[in-house]
């Protein structure tokens, strides 16, 4: 069982996590991840998103699980000791871009850590020099990690076999979808129910538009089917699967130049006003440093 040993003043015994209170600098934060592990319900935190690194951090059913690797291995570490956390007990891999899957191979150096990945996505990586415990499945399959489901399913983006994920408990489920050109009905059917959810909203579609550093063509790509959301393709998703159980929504991937955390967040509340939805929490991640922890 993977632990980070560097200054530790705790362990890791069975399934309890214990977390170090000399890492975490807000009281707060160690108070919320506490009180959420005892009652055995679903939590996360990002690490940071954006086109600097994304990963993002799920605790539940007393395991820790990391969605991506995109940091540096020196931010992963830091980032996750800052949220209290000593045990890795698995990771997830959306897909094999840089942006998250940067800091993989050197943060795997001293850990022993499974690796989630479809076999497409990790047969690229092994290619690459990065050498794992490779759990691998078929975009669409769910698997579990000791009693935690985990569902996987197909998005668009312009990668070798790009996944989302939704991770069940008994009683919430949190999806996380970064990095889709397009929102399918298949993926709407995935996410229906959830009570959390980690959601790219790369841009605007006007800011992008009226962008002046990016040529026509890097334009088109980010907009294609096989590129990332707009606000506005993350609204019609919020609108498709709101409900009344949903608590947290959590935006990722936001562009420095062609979108703002404030537009992103008003036109999300907007859509989920229009479905009676007004109560639902709305924030953004942010690139340079962790926020969380949600509870569901």
């Amino acid at each position: 069982m993977p632990c980070f040993p560097e200054n530790a003043s705790s362990a890791c015994d069975g399934n309890v996590r214990r977390v170090r209170r000399n890492a975490i600098p807000a009281t707060q934060i160690l108070d919320r991840f506490v009180s959420v592990r005892q009652h055995a319900a679903v939590q996360f935190a990002i690490l940071g998103s954006g086109s600097g690194g994304n990963a993002t951090l799920a605790s539940a059913n007393g395991l820790n699980i990391l969605i991506d690797a995109g940091l540096s291995a020196r931010q992963l570490t830091t980032r996750i000791q800052m949220m209290a956390v000593d045990c890795i007990d698995a990771i997830l891999l959306t897909h094999e871009h840089g942006d998250h899957v940067r800091g993989l191979k050197t943060f795997l150096k001293s850990r022993d850590i499974p690796i989630y990945a479809t076999s497409a996505t990790a047969h690229v990586l092994r290619e690459n020099g990065i050498q794992a415990k490779w759990k691998t499945f078929e975009a669409g399959q769910g698997f579990a990690i000791d009693d935690l489901r985990v569902e996987s399913f197909s998005i668009l983006h312009d990668a070798v076999d790009p996944v989302g994920y939704v991770i069940r408990s008994q009683t919430k489920n949190l999806g996380i979808i970064s990095d889709a050109g397009h929102v399918t009905q298949s993926v709407i059917e995935q996410l229906k129910g959830m009570h959390g959810l980690f959601l790219e909203a790369n841009y605007d579609e006007d800011l992008l538009a009226s962008d002046t550093k990016r040529p026509w063509s890097i334009k088109q790509r980010i907009s294609s089917r096989h590129g990332h959301l707009s606000n506005k393709q993350a609204a019609e998703l919020l609108q498709s699967i709101g409900h009344q159980h949903l608590r947290h929504v959590v935006l990722g991937h936001l562009s420095g130049d062609c979108n703002d955390s404030q537009l992103a967040t008003a036109t999300m509340k907007n859509a989920l006003k229009v479905k009676g939805l007004g109560d639902v929490e709305v924030c953004c991640a942010c690139q340079d440093e962790p926020r969380g922890w949600w509870q569901l």
